[in-house]
């Protein structure tokens, strides 16, 4: 049973909500509480086709996040996020677990969720997404609590991401996963730092801890990482530099595992990107996974297990995305993801984005998945999403 605390910390940060203009400033004293967020609406509709006969189903979600941060002191400062969702539609009527799945996947090693609403059709549900205190000191940064260990560099797959993975098809959570974590960070120069990062864990089969070391030559930025990720001992690396005037990047992590039954793994990814004089941004990727298949369908990218060693359900990927502001408010994107194998899968992505009025945006995004089967090319999911964010 959860612990009543949950609901009030919602109710004190939706309170703070309407007095945020009192945390404005003043000539006597500098602004130390500060206060952001949004409100989006997600319309989502999905097609299924299978030799049972075709599916179509529509979901929705109300997403509220409210982002708070304290300046304590000089030195000291305690940031604060909340998300809370509202999930309504034929997917939460067809699934009696949907809440129990929406809790099993959102938190770390702490307990910092609750289900509000719990209906046929209906969940509410509210986490403390983001809850660290920051010391800032000289080359100093110390951070204790749930945040991001983003220590990533490439645009779509990142193996160097050994804390909290992310997966490129879950477009509507800008923040990305966070972990309950001690992280050190010392600035030995402008670009270069040696850092600390351990994340909680129950037992010694869920420890995660690694060092990463940061420096700048030859004008690319390097960095190399080493540590254990659960029953796994890890070494990585990766770049990001610039070929004339095109953007390079990298990552590599090498997975040694611990236990005899469980083979070893290794997974890398390249990246270009550059843009046009007219605007126009183009990117392209490469992603080799030792743990990926070269058998499957399309739907496996939406039902494999995630993680730093598993990045994509295919053992080779290749990403390619052209982005294109055709007015200062309006913007065009499709994104293409090809995995040879015996299924050819193909991920497409188109996206639309405009800027309705100041801090109103509309996105218009799919998700298509195709691959080869016995019949010929086929689409066995399509998915498309309509969303309405305010900001402020």
């Amino acid at each position: 049973m959860r612990t009543p605390w949950h609901l009030g910390m919602v109710v004190l940060l939706v309170l703070l909500t309407g007095g945020r203009a009192g945390a404005q400033d003043t000539e006597e004293k500098p602004q130390r509480f500060f206060l952001t967020g949004y409100v989006k609406s997600l319309q989502t509709v999905i097609g299924l086709q299978s030799p049972r006969g075709d599916t179509l189903l529509t979901d929705n979600l109300l997403h509220q996040r409210l982002n708070s941060r304290w300046v304590l002191g000089e030195r000291w400062q305690l940031r604060t996020d909340l998300r809370t969702r509202i999930f309504y539609g034929e997917l939460v009527k067809q699934n009696p677990r949907y809440a129990e799945q929406v809790e099993a996947t959102v938190n770390d090693v702490a307990d910092l969720s609750t289900v509000l609403i719990n209906r046929s059709s209906l969940v509410m549900h509210t986490i403390i997404d983001r809850w660290y205190l920051e010391y800032l000191h000289n080359n100093w940064e110390i951070r204790l609590g749930r945040q991001r260990v983003n220590w990533g560099i490439s645009t779509v797959w990142n193996p160097n991401d050994i804390f909290n993975a992310f997966a490129f098809t879950d477009f509507d959570y800008e923040e990305r996963p966070g972990s309950d974590a001690l992280r050190l960070r010392y600035y030995t120069g402008f670009a270069s730092s040696v850092e600390l990062a351990v994340k909680a864990f129950d037992d010694w089969e869920a420890a995660v801890a690694a060092g990463l070391l940061k420096w700048n030559k030859w004008s690319y930025d390097f960095q190399v990482l080493a540590g254990i990720v659960e029953r796994d001992l890890v070494l990585g690396g990766g770049w990001a530099g610039n070929i004339k005037e095109a953007s390079f990047k990298g990552e590599w992590s090498y997975f040694h595992s611990l236990v005899d039954s469980i083979g070893n793994s290794f997974s890398a990814t390249l990246g270009l990107d550059y843009s046009f004089k007219n605007g126009l941004f183009t990117s392209l990727g490469f992603l080799f996974n030792s743990n990926g298949t070269l058998g499957g369908g399309a739907d496996d990218l939406f039902s494999f297990e995630l993680s730093a060693k598993n990045l994509y359900p295919y053992q080779w990927a290749i990403f390619t995305q052209a982005s294109q502001a055709v007015t200062p408010l309006l913007n065009l994107s499709l994104s293409l993801i090809y995995s040879p194998g015996d299924a050819h899968a193909l991920f497409l992505n188109p996206n639309f984005n405009y800027s309705i009025a100041a801090n109103w945006d509309l996105t218009l995004t799919g998700q298509l998945t195709f691959s080869q089967e016995s019949q010929g090319y086929a689409s066995p999911v399509q998915a498309g999403f309509l969303r309405v964010k305010y900001s402020f």
